[in-house]
């Protein structure tokens, strides 16, 4: 394991950089009215450690935009992955599942998609409304630039943590609508995720379980989804093993990781858990779906 996150970090110190962060939207996001401040860092001075490392922090983001991290031309497989990083729809842990999980996602073959989207939440508004916002519009944009920025419109992922989990389940139960009222023609185009990946996804169920949130409604046309967590997750396993389980009833491609410990909020960073095995499992998971080509 020691081996295979040496062998990481090398790759990424060689890994191109982020492209310039590109607006979600032509003018102003929907229902903004600059009440909730200008983004920036809010990493405390003394946070939790992780690995080691602090985490960065992202807060009052009224601007959205999306950052295109790019593996090297020769591994590039044409695969794509939107990144939604959690923390609780308050803030964004914007190294820890974004950037760091890009740079990995660029490890092998994918082009990583950093979403920056809304927090913390809208007055009056559920906390995930302005980010589900976001993460169609991104999708949508995405998809329909496909041939221009050189990415596969049939091979586009997403992949969230915790709250970015929830948001990525939301993008996978509620694509056949518009959460918003239509302003371009990459509104036009699917929003629809080809592949969900939920790294201990929290908000998925009615307190722990069984009943899925109200807001998320599982059908056939659910992407293939991939999940996991662990059992002494303070967010409760339960959001994966009953997401899972309406998967499973509603026969979508489904594959869950359940590990003893682990905790909350490891990301991708060294560990002595064997929870943190889990990048290579979603790699072998996506060269099973076809995705790694």
């Amino acid at each position: 394991m020691q081996n295979l996150f040496i062998s990481l970090v090398v790759f990424l110190a060689v890994c191109s950089a982020a492209s310039e962060p590109l607006a979600l939207w032509p003018k102003i996001a929907p229902g903004e009215n600059g009440d909730v401040g200008v983004g920036q860092e809010t990493t405390n001075p003394s946070p939790r450690l992780v690995s080691g490392k602090r985490i960065t922090r992202i807060g009052n983001v009224s601007v959205p935009t999306i950052s295109f991290y790019r593996p090297p031309p020769d591994k590039d497989t044409g695969a794509a992955v939107l990144v939604c990083p959690g923390g609780g729809y308050g803030i964004l842990a914007i190294d820890l599942e974004g950037t760091e999980v890009c740079r990995w996602l660029n490890s092998i073959g994918v082009t990583g998609i950093l979403l920056k989207y809304r927090v913390p939440p809208r007055n009056g508004l559920k906390p995930y409304i302005a980010p589900l916002q976001d993460a169609q519009r991104a999708l949508g944009l995405v998809r329909m630039h496909a041939a221009e920025w050189k990415i596969d419109p049939h091979r586009i992922g997403i992949m969230g943590f915790s709250a970015g989990g929830d948001l990525s389940a939301l993008a996978s139960t509620r694509f056949e609508q518009r959460t918003y009222a239509p302003v371009d023609e990459a509104d036009q185009a699917s929003c629809r995720p080809d592949f969900a990946i939920l790294i201990y996804p929290g908000r998925l169920v009615l307190k722990e379980g069984p009943e899925l949130a109200p807001e998320l409604t599982v059908t056939s046309k659910t992407p293939p989804t991939f999940l996991v967590q662990t059992e002494d997750d303070p967010i409760h396993v339960e959001n994966s093993l009953f997401y899972y389980l309406a998967l499973k009833q509603a026969k979508v491609p489904a594959e869950m990781h359940l590990f003893a410990k682990g905790g909350h909020g490891y990301g991708l960073r060294e560990s002595d858990k064997a929870v943190i095995s889990w990048p290579k499992r979603a790699e072998e998971w996506m060269h099973g779906l076809g995705v790694l080509k």
